[in-house]
């Protein structure tokens, strides 16, 4: 899964390979950086293992799909680890358009303990789901920082091609997040579209909520300009923890807490009555908003 980068796949390039595909039926994509790192998706891991729980735990073909892993297998298999724990039979594939990447993940797995390496598989697709996982319908995609060096016009038929291939009910995770896996936002999608944006942050070095605007989701970025809602619910989340500053002595968690309640009591739509969500989330760090208060 590739960090972010400002050599962005050209515009339209979904496209075009939409095009190749149908002469030639390989995957759907174009090959982006690949860099990843040890422990870069926790946030994203955690909340698959957490929000995402219910829908694994309920599904009849337990499948997950890492999209666009990158050009190492760790962080599928760290994937892997966190959903074991919630249902012991997942399968999780990780998926890339380069077929050299997929080859190198597949030799790596085979040196991995088999504890860990149990339910894990890498093989050549992209967002059309195919190769291991053709004809199946996983319950949960991930694809972090793949579509931020797309073009913004090409995020939402990567959507649709993705959420039309999962299960019902089945969520795609467009994630973002920095080198480090500190700072990182996500689209949570479905078959209807968009639910929710969710921010997560290391709360220790946090200055200012806003600071994970860099790493939005490519639907939201360039949107995040002033008048714009994406621009205002920032804006409005560090007024929020302005606010709060009288807790600081008591730590940044507590900060945090007492800004996303704040958040909800000015209006906002913040998810704090969904299963797995509130103050039990807004202690990891991490703060759920409606999609619909950021769209546009």
């Amino acid at each position: 899964m590739p960090a972010p980068s400002s050599a962005a796949v050209p515009a339209g390039a979904l496209a075009l390979a939409a095009g190749r595909r149908g002469r030639a039926q390989g995957p759907l994509g174009v090959p982006t950086r690949g860099t990843t790192g040890v422990d870069r998706l926790r946030r994203t891991d955690r909340w698959l293992a957490g929000p995402g729980a219910a829908l694994l735990r309920g599904a009849e073909d337990p499948l997950v799909v890492d999209l666009g892993f990158g050009s190492s297998a760790v962080t599928t298999l760290h994937l892997a680890r966190a959903l074991r724990r919630v249902r012991p039979d997942v399968e999780v594939v990780g998926l890339e358009v380069d077929p050299a990447r997929a080859a190198h993940a597949a030799a790596a797995l085979r040196a991995v303990p088999a504890d860990r390496a149990r339910g894990v598989a890498f093989g050549v697709g992209g967002f059309e789901l195919g190769g291991p996982v053709a004809g199946r319908r996983p319950v949960l995609v991930r694809a972090a920082n793949v579509l931020r060096q797309y073009a913004a016009a090409d995020v939402p038929a990567a959507w649709a091609v993705v959420t039309r291939r999962l299960a019902p009910g089945g969520l795609l995770l467009d994630a973002t997040c920095d080198e480090l896996g500190r700072r990182a936002a996500w689209a949570v999608v479905g078959a209807a579209g968009p639910e929710q944006l969710v921010l997560s942050v290391r709360l220790a070095d946090l200055a200012r909520p806003s600071e994970v605007a860099e790493r939005l989701p490519k639907a939201l970025i360039h949107d995040n300009v002033p008048g714009s809602r994406v621009h205002a619910l920032l804006a409005a989340l560090d007024a929020a923890w302005d606010r709060a500053a009288p807790l600081a002595p008591w730590g940044p968690r507590q900060r945090w807490l007492a800004a996303c309640r704040g958040l909800g009591d000015a209006g906002w739509p913040v998810l704090d009555r969904a299963p797995g969500g509130g103050p039990r989330r807004w202690r990891l760090g991490e703060l759920a908003v409606a999609w619909s208060a950021v769209a546009g």
